[in-house]
């Protein structure tokens, strides 16, 4: 950890009391097993420049996604936050524009250094003339992740309008949310296949829907049956039903669970609910213990920078590296070398950690009274937009114009960029120009 030790002791010997822990210890587990996992699954073709997924190698790991595809309980830890939030603000005489601009700022402000370090780099390579093979990969790959990120910033602007569904029809918003996304895929396999990026904000809404059941203290009391039905619902479909076993995109595979979300994944995330129900009360006793809070702690402090570089750490290490360290993927050799790899991975992305951490601390925000509420909603949306277009295109091949398709619409790095900085502009714009303060 880069943290410093002190400044961790110093916040976990003032959490109060009514903190729920676990929520930041499942923040810390599935960061931290989303960044092995992408450091585990990139593995380089023999004899070229590319980038394969080691489940398309060893076909046999992936039944492994079904624990280790843990992304649903960002979403769901989310739900959690955001209620908690829209209640203190509330409490505060605070509205929309304060919690969307309060929420965002968080994500906004380190994504923003990052994007502008890749963009510096991706330019400086284009006018180079040195965007070819791994460079271009890597000018490709490393923004990827940033789809969670767009994702999340359009949950943010929903979530008050979510949260106001939530108290007054209960469990029937996540139902409907997921019926309604069991027909989008009806029609996916029916020929319609565009219509299939409208799971991308069904599923993680239904999952991020949960969150506030668990604010409330009532999701607790669910954990076995949403494990046990889920799991169910996990088997059939991916057996009998026509989805593939792998919960996250593989290579050569006709479809993919993740990319936009199926009911498969929706059914593993029910079940990847449950099971952190369950595990609750044990994880609970656990974070009692003053060492293993402050760790936790700490972690969340460093958590969203070490997101945004770890695949920009991978990069680095498969330059240096070209054929990868410890031979073919699944030999004996490879798992041997896995520890390895693994240090090797923490120990560079530790290193952007210490040099970018700074972006991801954000003062706390003041209520500003008449804040414009419209704004600030056509500002998140103009990001979620920007966001997800730039995630979707890369940066590669960005002085030709490469072009993909966001949502139908067909965009640029450019344009997703500037609807980026649009929608940050707008949501300063919705506060007329007031500072915050501390």
């Amino acid at each position: 950890m880069t943290a410093a030790p002190s400044s961790a002791a110093r916040l976990a010997a003032h959490t109060p009391a009514s903190r729920d822990r676990y929520v930041d210890l499942l923040r810390v587990v599935a960061l931290g097993t989303v960044i092995a996992g992408h450091w585990l699954m990139a593995v380089p073709e023999p004899g070229s420049d590319r980038i394969t997924n080691v489940l398309a190698v060893v076909p046999v790991l992936q039944p492994l996604t079904w624990l280790l595809q843990v992304m649903p309980l960002f979403f769901l830890v989310g739900g959690f936050a955001h209620a908690t939030a829209l209640a203190s603000i509330r409490r505060r005489g605070g509205g929309y524009a304060d919690f969307v601009r309060s929420r965002i700022v968080r994500l906004l402000r380190p994504t923003a250094a990052f994007l502008g370090v890749w963009l510096v780099l991706a330019l400086g390579a284009g006018l180079a003339g040195h965007d070819q093979g791994l460079v271009r990969v890597a000018l490709r790959t490393v923004v990827q992740p940033l789809w969670f990120v767009g994702v999340y910033l359009a949950l943010i602007a929903l979530a008050p309008l979510m949260l106001r569904l939530h108290r007054r029809f209960g469990g029937w918003v996540p139902v409907t949310l997921l019926a309604a996304a069991g027909v989008v895929d009806l029609l996916r396999f029916s020929g319609y296949a565009d219509i299939a990026v409208l799971n991308l904000l069904l599923v993680w809404l239904a999952v991020h829907q949960l969150g506030y059941f668990y604010a409330e203290g009532s999701l607790q009391r669910w954990g076995a049956l949403l494990a046990g039905g889920g799991l169910t619902a996990l088997l059939v479909l991916t057996t009998v039903g026509p989805y593939p076993v792998s919960m996250v995109g593989v290579p050569g595979d006709r479809l993919s669970n993740m990319s936009p979300p199926t009911m498969a994944l929706a059914a593993h995330a029910l079940w990847l609910t449950g099971l952190a129900m369950l595990l609750r009360r044990p994880a609970h006793r656990l974070l009692a213990r003053t060492r293993v809070w402050t760790a936790v702690v700490a972690a969340n402090n460093l958590a969203m920078t070490a997101f945004l570089w770890h695949l920009s750490a991978a990069f680095v290490l498969l330059t240096a590296f070209r054929s990868g360290i410890g031979g073919p993927p699944g030999t004996a050799t490879w798992w041997l070398t896995r520890p390895l790899w693994l240090g090797a991975a923490a120990t560079v992305t530790a290193v952007f950690v210490t040099l970018f951490r700074r972006f991801d601390t954000v003062r706390a925000t003041a209520i500003v009274p008449g804040a414009s509420a419209p704004r600030a909603a056509v500002g998140g949306v103009l990001c979620t937009a920007g966001m997800l277009g730039v995630s979707a295109i890369g940066f590669g091949g960005l002085t030709e114009g490469r072009t993909a398709l966001v949502g139908g619409v067909p965009m640029t790095a450019p344009v997703a960029l500037g609807l980026l900085a649009a929608g940050a502009v707008l949501l300063l714009l919705a506060f007329d120009g007031e500072q915050s303060r501390s």
